[in-house]
């Protein structure tokens, strides 16, 4: 058994990984998916990741190295890093996240990782696909649509321009094994992107799975099939 500690990207809330936290209980995991502060324009990367260890104190049981999987989807890879630092985390998992680099502010992330020359090199490619600004095309494309609709009906404001300004915290990356899943369909991180980046910021090569940037609705079982693997590997 492990313990899944799944944290939500921008604009988002834990119920994002309800499909996906329903698959891994009925394996006999233990998931926590909390919702990050959001409406509070004061709250910091450090408050985000105080939320999560928060959270998983409250379960009343002691995490080990061996039973503690951090996974941070988007935005919440800025986030995760900081919760697998402060806890004995014995996997990291970004799902098509945002890897941050020491001092680097997320604002500063996108020009930084030529995010924009990237969406318009796959935009050219799929005829404006990629880079939508229609919601049911950008992210939602392969979920079905009233599960989209109901995603979006949970959207709240999040992360803050405090979180959004402020240098990312840890001075160097946390001594956890990290894995990197990108979403082979994601219109709003174009494959390619993180094929280039992960390599040059993790120095390893990410792993795939077929969907979009919404995968946790659109496939939630192979995600969590995915996760399970991750927490296996991490044990032997």
């Amino acid at each position: 058994m492990s313990t899944f500690v799944l944290i939500h990207g921008g604009g988002d809330v834990g119920w994002h990984f309800h499909l996906v936290a329903a698959e891994l209980r009925a394996r006999g995991h233990v998931v926590v998916a909390p919702d990050l502060p959001a409406d509070d324009d004061s709250a910091t990367l450090d408050d985000y990741a105080d939320v999560v260890v928060e959270t998983v104190a409250a379960l009343g049981t002691t995490a080990t190295p061996r039973d503690l999987v951090v996974v941070g989807h988007s935005f919440g890879a800025f986030t995760a890093p900081l919760v697998a630092d402060r806890l004995p985390a014995d996997v990291l998992v970004l799902l098509a996240g945002m890897i941050p680099a020491p001092g680097e502010a997320p604002d500063d992330w996108w020009a930084n990782t030529g995010y924009s020359a990237a969406v318009a090199e796959q935009a050219a490619r799929d005829s404006g696909l990629t880079g939508s600004a229609d919601p049911y095309v950008g992210f939602y494309h392969d979920v079905p649509r009233v599960l989209a609709e109901e995603a979006m009906s949970k959207e709240r404001e999040h992360p803050s321009s405090a979180a959004m300004a402020a240098p990312w915290p840890l001075a160097a990356w946390p001594d956890v094994p990290t894995r990197f899943l990108l979403c082979s369909e994601d219109r709003f991180f174009p494959p390619d992107f993180f094929r280039r980046l992960v390599p040059d910021r993790l120095g390893i090569v990410p792993d795939e799975i077929p969907g979009s940037h919404c995968v946790a609705l659109s496939r939630p079982r192979e995600l969590a099939d995915r996760l399970e693997a991750y927490a296996a590997t991490a044990r032997t």
